[in-house]
């Protein structure tokens, strides 16, 4: 099934500064729905790079334009990372398991259209479960028994999966789809979806979206909205304390510059782990020191993360968790209460003793290495995620005195995420997205699981295992957990999960990091807040930031 896109973009790139002038100019929506009641769309900027890829392809998890997810196409229900309340409806009006979980029946909303008129049955949601990466391995059969109605029946039970299932596979319409053959090459310029947006006009500065008439529930009363690339984190900045911009996720050390003259507000969910992702399976095809758990444990315990903290993220960031729990949230499901944090200060004599355990020596220039052989590795991070590179260049000092020798440098975006997904790569600062109900179980399986990786020079299908992380025993436990709605021994099976990856650390925790969204509050009304998080407010997360815009109204 496709995976949820929440890839964290919080810093930026290259972007020509007369084209984002032109951008910012031009942009007039005949008067339909602006800045409480000005002529200009409300404005995004979601982490979009010039030029913005033309790609509206929800099979793209990597590459699509942001708002493919979520304003124009959508899952069947939306399931709120920030709360333990039930998945809320979107094509999907409700859903039942089966006694025992293999057989999951989806009843959905009655008289939808898709942005063309056409009619959206459940036969375009048995259509987009049988069609390309969508195709689950373990899926005996997929049937539209009327037109509100979906049998999946799997060969196994899936109860943990439903957040996957429902709330993480894009529904396409089968009378576009049935005729595109390589999904993998499409790059579906004219989208035609559910959602409540569909779009206007695309260049590659920018593009436009606005409100579809056909949505179900009406359409929306912001009007028109606009995503723009943008040339740097100051420029962002600078365009928020002006007015230029709306709607932003990104990290801003001075929160209060943005805020302090009431137009614009902030929240900060301390979310998503930033790691150091490793390419760890050498069977799959990785190579260098980065390989050996040996020196992955090393610099778990060299780094010092309160100083990162502090300094990286200007103190902005949470305590990350070798368990890949989000805690205090999945509080329930952390069985060793050891494995809450990883360790906050370095320990660069524990760190000594698990390399020279593992026959590692140092060299006359104080670094470690093997036979007579000092090691390096390569850590690289975007260019311009000012946070990442921070963090990357203090891990980098912090390790050398332990006798660890990492390269830190920094790439553009195309080189950063191209390496990622073929596997061709040592280390990397990435974003691991948490689940998005309170149960770890997809962060397990998305990222842990062997079925979600694929050998170096291959991309991952069914999930963002990027670490070609291949474990017999974390295979087997998230098995277990998908099968069962008993909580203890699903518990039992995250334990055995968590001391696993906890040892092998091919994700190295380094912080939980601040997810910082601003928003225009003098000119929108019906944020998310404090009080009401109905929807992570980032315009980046797929599906919660069309929920955010639903809700939405001028307040003139």
């Amino acid at each position: 099934m496709a995976t949820s896109r929440r890839k964290r973009l919080g810093m930026m790139f290259a972007a020509g500064a007369a084209a984002l002038a032109l951008t910012l100019t031009g942009c007039a929506s005949n008067g339909e729905g602006g800045s409480g009641g000005s002529d200009r769309p409300l404005r995004v900027w979601s982490g979009s790079m010039t030029p913005i890829n033309n790609n509206f392809n929800p099979f793209s998890v990597d590459t699509a334009a942001h708002f493919t997810f979520g304003p124009i196409y959508e899952p069947l229900f939306f399931f709120n990372q920030l709360s333990a309340d039930p998945a809320t409806g979107l094509i999907g009006d409700k859903y039942e398991y089966s006694e025992d979980g293999t057989v999951l029946t989806i009843k959905i909303k009655a008289d939808q259209k898709w942005s063309d008129g056409t009619a959206l049955t459940a036969k375009d949601v048995a259509f987009t479960f049988g069609y390309g990466p969508n195709k689950d391995p373990e899926m005996v059969s997929v049937e539209a028994t009327d037109d509100t109605t979906v049998v999946l029946t799997y060969s196994v039970p899936k109860f943990t999966a439903a957040s996957l299932i429902l709330g993480s596979t894009w529904i396409i319409p089968e009378h576009i789809w049935k005729d595109i053959k390589d999904y993998t090459t499409e790059t579906n310029p004219k989208p035609v979806g559910s959602g409540p947006y569909v779009l206007k006009s695309f260049s590659d500065a920018a593009y436009t979206v606005e409100a579809n008439p056909e949505y179900r529930d009406g359409a929306p009363a912001v009007k028109t909205v606009q995503v723009i690339g943008i040339d740097s984190n100051q420029s962002s900045e600078d365009l928020l304390k002006t007015g230029k911009i709306d709607w932003v996720g990104q990290f801003i050390a001075n929160p209060d510059a943005i805020t302090k003259d009431g137009r614009i507000s902030t929240l900060n969910q301390q979310q998503d782990p930033t790691t150091m992702l490793t390419c760890s399976s050498v069977e799959l095809g990785c190579t260098g020191a980065q390989t050996d758990p040996a020196v992955r444990q090393a610099i778990n315990l060299a780094i010092d993360r309160t100083a990162i903290g502090d300094k990286a993220f200007a103190g902005l960031s949470g305590i990350a968790s070798p368990s890949f729990a989000l805690l205090p949230r999945d509080e329930k499901w952390l069985s060793n209460p050891d494995l809450a944090k990883s360790p906050q200060e370095p320990n660069i004599t524990e760190a000594d003793g698990i390399l020279e355990a593992a026959g590692y020596t140092k060299g006359s220039d104080g670094f470690y290495g093997k036979d007579g052989k000092a090691f390096e590795i390569d850590l690289f991070s975007p260019d311009g995620w000012t946070d990442y590179n921070d963090a990357a260049k203090l891990i980098s000092e912090q390790a050398a005195k332990a006798g660890i020798r990492i390269n830190n440098r920094t790439v553009s975006e195309a080189e950063y995420w191209t390496p990622l997904a073929n596997g061709n790569f040592q280390m990397a600062l990435y974003g691991v997205t948490q689940s998005l109900v309170a149960d770890p179980y997809s962060t397990y399986d998305r990222y842990f699981s062997t079925p979600a990786t694929a050998k170096v020079g291959e991309q991952p299908v069914k999930g963002v295992n990027y670490a070609r992380y291949s474990n017999p025993i974390v295979d087997a436990e998230v098995k277990v957990a998908a099968a069962t709605e008993d909580e203890a021994i699903k518990k039992e099976a995250y334990a055995k999960i968590q001391t696993e990856i906890a040892r092998d650390l091919p994700y190295i925790p380094v912080v939980l990091n601040a997810s910082q969204a601003f928003f225009n509050t003098k000119d929108y009304t019906g944020w998310p807040s404090e009080k009401d998080l109905y929807a992570a407010p980032l315009p980046y997360l797929s599906t919660a930031s069309a929920i955010v815009l639903t809700h939405l109204k001028p307040a003139k």
